[in-house]
């Protein structure tokens, strides 16, 4: 086994940076980020700079590799914000048409799934969250008060992007199509897609992850403005987020319009290819 290497000091890591080819124009400030920031979580910035010998190009500067952190930070706090609003708007909608249709605590009748629904699985994840938020005050009053019975409108409170994901991916065939019709004019299989695509974007925001020079997994459905360049960069990520935000107003007006001024305050230190954003990004995400 190959042993872990020890932990450097940031004077060292300075070094390190140095070596593989990366100015430092002040050391002061460097030292300072990286008092702040793990050098680890820091190196991944320097993946588009990176040679196959793993020194860097010449010409990378530590100071534009923060202004790019800087950029994805703020970006994922936008993102986070309008994933949000997705997220709040599924849960009502879809709590509302299986309440009305299904009853109070139909989401836990098997039958109400599509066949190759896993109940025994879903109800775990419940069981799971309800174990998790015990603490919190309306589940502890539903536990006393009602024998740990929740109606779909409280239980869905809890529920993970991801968890109204699978939800929705397990219904009924019929009311599938409903939903994809009724509330994005779409059908079920992109609907399915965007969802995936949403649930991958709002988990990496969530834990602080890195956007910036990132393959994403999935590949949203039935968007002609991807490409092979674009479908697995951040910009597919953003159109499927796009197609699931309730309010187009809203959209053009407000997260349009900080993203557009985001990437305008750092367009000299970020390259849109590395977020897979075309020329024409403008246009095509109003």
């Amino acid at each position: 086994m190959i042993e872990l290497k020890p932990p450097f000091t940031i004077k060292q890591q300075i070094e390190k940076l140095r070596e593989k080819g990366c100015t430092v124009k002040d050391i002061s400030f460097c030292e300072q980020v990286l008092s702040q920031i793990n050098y680890y979580r820091l190196s991944a910035y320097f993946l588009p700079f990176k040679q196959k010998d793993g020194n860097y190009f010449f010409g990378t500067d530590f100071n534009n590799i923060y202004q790019i952190y800087e950029f994805d930070r703020n970006l994922r706090n936008l993102l986070l914000e309008a994933i949000e609003e997705v997220e709040i708007f599924l849960r009502a909608k879809f709590t509302y048409f299986h309440a009305h249709k299904y009853g109070v605590v139909g989401y836990l009748d098997r039958a109400n799934y599509y066949f190759k629904h896993d109940h025994d699985k879903f109800i775990e994840k419940i069981n799971n969250e309800i174990y998790n938020n015990k603490k919190v005050l309306f589940v502890k009053h539903h536990m006393i008060k009602y024998n740990g019975k929740f109606p779909i409108w409280v239980i869905t409170e809890l529920f993970t992007f991801g968890m109204l994901s699978y939800f929705y991916n397990d219904l009924l065939l019929q009311d599938q199509k409903l939903l994809a019709r009724k509330l994005f004019n779409t059908i079920p299989k992109n609907l399915a897609s965007w969802l995936r695509c949403c649930t991958d974007l709002r988990n990496i925001c969530a834990h602080y992850g890195r956007l910036y020079f990132r393959i994403f997994s999935a590949v949203p459905a039935n968007i002609i403005e991807l490409d092979k360049n674009t479908m697995r960069r951040l910009y597919g990520a953003i159109l499927s987020l796009k197609e699931l935000f309730p309010d187009k107003g809203k959209w053009n007006d407000n997260i349009y319009q900080r993203l557009n001024n985001l990437i305008i305050k750092y367009k000299q230190f970020i390259k849109l290819e590395h977020i897979g954003f075309p020329v024409d990004w403008e246009i095509k995400l109003m």
